[in-house]
């Protein structure tokens, strides 16, 4: 047996107490608690107001100013629009009203603080000016889950060396030529995992986009969980089967669905489907929530398909030893037919891997565009996920990884515990490093984020139509790097803010100063 894989097993035959698993039966998602009926009709009546002013403000502007700044939207000198009217309704009338939250630029590595450049507007965030001014922000905005966002320690240490070494890309694709270290990296990822065999892609969205296309084909079926990220919906279009889509991580209609098709057969000829593939995410990041891996797997038994996990989010951030949700829920990652995962978040670096059988990578590698077409992984990207991951590992003869991964599941229980106890609706598991905080009127998106950078917290706010229109949020976003001071400094802002923009609206009401929540980070209990 693979030496990983028997550390992998060491840990499953403890209990899921000590060393912080789930099972299938702790694996349920955590019920949403649900709005005031005042809030729901009060955000809906806001996003009422806006537009009905938005179509006023749109009746006389193209009536008086229709040279100016409608002339974009109408037919000028033979040539039509390239957009129309009602497409750039809600960026002309909602968006730019709120531009200045979003997009900040920033002039350091994003770890622990971010260096803001500070501006303003003075045509309505149609356009910025810079004051010349940085402002140094407590960062709850990046997914710099374990803390290797860092410009200075071992992982830039080792970069500088392999630049020296190997230069900085091999300008080709992957088929025509590849380095050592590139592959000594595809050795390591397999081993971390637990698995045969492993790829890199240069770009995250291309590692879903481009593998899935190489995967199933026309004649397949592809069942999607509602909330997966776009690259793997674009992927899924892009092969050319049928596309079915299930209640987000819900076990239940999973089942019910896979036996409506299984039944049903292709479309008109009622032919079996030539292959099943399931495609879930191991953590959603809009939601906070984990999937239901162990159910899952229960249903991949009993009806024989292919399961695809997309771990952008989960690899490192998750389980005892950072190996995702399978080391999370304790299961063999041989049961899950492809893994997938991207180094832009716990790895502080760029890109994405496919990990399985070795005889499906060895398919991706000759039929999968990106490593056919595409660039490879520069070398500093390389070097970067290599040392970390060795770090994770703790093969670096230091237990700092294990502290990482235990530092970043106790922040994000402490905050997700604290929020909720200060009266805020959260959403999502308690071991999730992003933290989503329901915001609801559009007025409140802008305002929280202004209000938290005035604080000196950088913060990200999303609204409609990345998610529904009445549940706008904002999504905290944790790291290793933040200490428990951090967090105290940022849940007494929240809740100052909080108290301002009358966002607790949930039962319970509690300060700072009341909650009695012990920070642990052994183990993150």
């Amino acid at each position: 047996m693979h030496p990983r894989k028997k550390k992998s097993h060491q840990h499953r035959t403890g209990t899921n107490s000590q060393y912080g698993l789930r099972d299938s039966e702790s694996s349920k998602e955590p019920k949403l608690q649900e709005a005031p009926l005042f809030v729901l009709v009060t955000t809906y009546f806001s996003y009422m107001v806006l537009i009905a002013f938005g179509h006023i403000r749109d009746f006389f502007g193209k009536r008086f100013f229709k040279r100016v700044q409608y002339r974009y939207l109408t037919k000028f000198d033979g040539y039509a629009p390239l957009v129309s009217d009602f497409e750039s309704f809600y960026r002309r009338r909602m968006y730019f009203r709120i531009r200045d939250a979003f997009n900040r630029p920033i002039t350091n590595v994003p770890g622990r603080h971010a260096h803001t450049l500070t501006r303003y507007s003075k045509d309505s965030n149609k356009t910025f000016h810079f004051t010349g001014e940085i402002q140094k922000c407590l960062n709850l905005s990046s997914y710099n889950y374990l803390g290797f966002a860092q410009a200075e320690g071992k992982c830039a240490d080792q970069v500088e060396k392999s630049v020296q070494a190997f230069g900085l890309t091999q300008g080709c694709s992957r088929s025509n030529a590849v380095l050592d270290i590139q592959i000594e990296l595809e050795s390591l990822i397999s081993r971390f995992l637990g698995v045969e065999d492993a790829m890199c892609v240069s770009m995250g969205f291309a590692t879903n986009s481009t593998t899935l296309p190489a995967l199933v084909v026309k004649g397949s079926l592809i069942i999607s969980d509602e909330l997966n990220h776009s690259s793997l919906v674009f992927g899924s279009r892009l092969s050319g089967a049928t596309i079915k889509v299930f209640k987000h991580n819900d076990v239940e209609a999973l089942e019910t669905l896979l036996r409506e098709m299984i039944s049903q057969g292709q479309p008109r000829t009622h032919r079996p489907w030539q292959k099943i593939l399931v495609i879930v995410e191991g953590l959603y990041s809009m939601e906070g929530s984990i999937c239901n891996l162990p159910g899952i797997l229960a249903l991949k038994k009993k009806y024989k398909f292919y399961l695809y996990v997309d771990e952008a989010h989960s690899i490192g951030a998750l389980g005892p030893n950072g190996g995702g949700v399978c080391d999370y829920f304790g299961v063999d990652p041989t049961q899950v037919d492809i893994l997938m995962g991207t180094f832009t978040k716990s790895f502080g670096s760029a890109g994405g891997y496919i990990a399985g059988n070795k005889s499906i990578i060895s398919h991706l590698r000759l039929h999968a565009h990106s490593q056919i077409y595409c660039e490879p992984m520069p070398v500093p990207v390389i070097q970067q996920i290599y040392t970390s991951m060795k770090i994770i590992m703790g093969e670096d003869d230091s237990d700092e990884g294990k502290r990482r991964i235990a530092r970043i599941r106790a922040n994000g229980r402490y905050f997700h515990h604290n929020l909720k106890k200060m009266g805020f609706i959260v959403y999502g598991d308690e071991d999730s490093p992003v933290v989503p905080m329901l915001l609801f009127h559009p007025a409140k998106i802008p305002a929280f984020s202004r209000e938290c950078l005035s604080r000196n917290i950088a913060v990200v706010v999303v609204g409609y139509p990345a998610t529904p229109i009445i549940t706008s949020r904002v999504r905290f976003c944790l790291s290793a790097s933040h200490t428990k001071e951090d967090l105290d400094t940022a849940l007494k802002v929240v809740s100052e803010v909080g108290d301002r923009l009358l966002l607790k609206v949930s039962g319970s009401k509690h300060d700072l100063e009341e909650i009695e929540y012990e920070y642990n980070e052994d183990n993150g209990r």
